[in-house]
């Protein structure tokens, strides 16, 4: 077992884990580490825990300490020189002809680099624009290409829900979100309907998905034939959240509405009317 604690970078980022030594540390406590990229700036966002072998990467970073007073007030004149290296970056960019859109920029806590985040819609040779950068800045520049699903959640915004965006929120990491989903749960096709601020599809409709495919595997398919209290009848429609469904009854000529619960006692003539 080994004992972690988790850290955030950025608001709604991806939680690290660290090797907390032998601090007391709590949610919301500032600390200082280091990271692949360097020394970091971040809140602890878990509490410390033991875990198995398998649930973390090897070997652990340690947390060099807890943060002080005085550098929040370094984070904060990082801030400010990033705004100015961003306008600095997107001089230059317009000065090689660049086929990209810088997105944000970032000094890492002790200024030992900047990583200038940007789009492009393929390859972009910014070998020369690094060059000009470093002799700009004398520190090391990373150039990183994300997605525009990274670029909503950098930039935030209102979502078609009239809410902040989920991803620039709280959401950590992008789950995979399929067209399927969204035709499980009765929506409009229409890509301008289930289409976040980033042109994708929107992250939310995970969240039901789970519930929806529960539903799917215990209720019967549209055009499926069950008995209801009121004789046979032939699935039309369904309301898979409240476990609903319209069925045409074959003898009466008229649809009616039944919970599942109606119909799913039934199982054995269904089979039988379904032979």
């Amino acid at each position: 077992m080994y004992k972690v604690v988790g850290v955030r970078f950025k608001k709604a980022g991806k939680i690290y884990y660290f090797d907390p030594l032998d601090y007391l540390l709590n949610v919301g406590d500032y600390v200082i580490v280091e990271t692949a990229r360097g020394i970091e700036y971040g809140k602890v966002a878990s509490h410390v825990r033991e875990v198995e072998e398998n649930d973390i990467v090897l070997p652990l970073k340690k947390i060099i300490r807890k943060a002080l007073v005085e550098d929040q007030v370094i984070v904060e004149e990082n801030r400010l020189e990033a705004e100015i290296a961003f306008e600095k970056c997107v001089d230059k960019i317009r000065e090689h002809g660049l086929e990209m859109k810088l997105v944000d920029v970032e000094y890492t806590f002790d200024r030992n680099k900047i990583v200038f985040y940007f789009t492009a819609e393929g390859r972009v040779d910014f070998r020369n624009l690094v060059k000009d950068l470093a002799a700009i800045f004398r520190t090391r520049i990373e150039l990183r290409q994300i997605g525009v699903r990274d670029e909503a959640k950098m930039l935030g915004g209102i979502g078609p829900c009239g809410r902040m965006l989920c991803c620039s929120t709280f959401l950590g990491d992008f789950e995979p979100v399929s067209i399927k989903m969204a035709k499980d749960q009765n929506l409009s096709l229409n890509p301008s309907k289930i289409s976040g601020l980033c042109g994708r599809l929107m992250c939310c409709l995970k969240y039901e998905n789970d519930e929806y495919e529960k539903a799917k595997e215990l209720m019967p398919d549209i055009g499926e034939k069950v008995q209801t209290p009121e004789g046979p009848g032939k699935v039309v429609g369904l309301n898979l959240l409240e476990r609903v469904l319209q069925v045409s009854l074959t003898e009466h000529e008229q649809t009616l509405e039944y919970a599942w619960e109606e119909i799913a006692g039934r199982e054995e003539t269904i089979a039988q009317l379904t032979k």
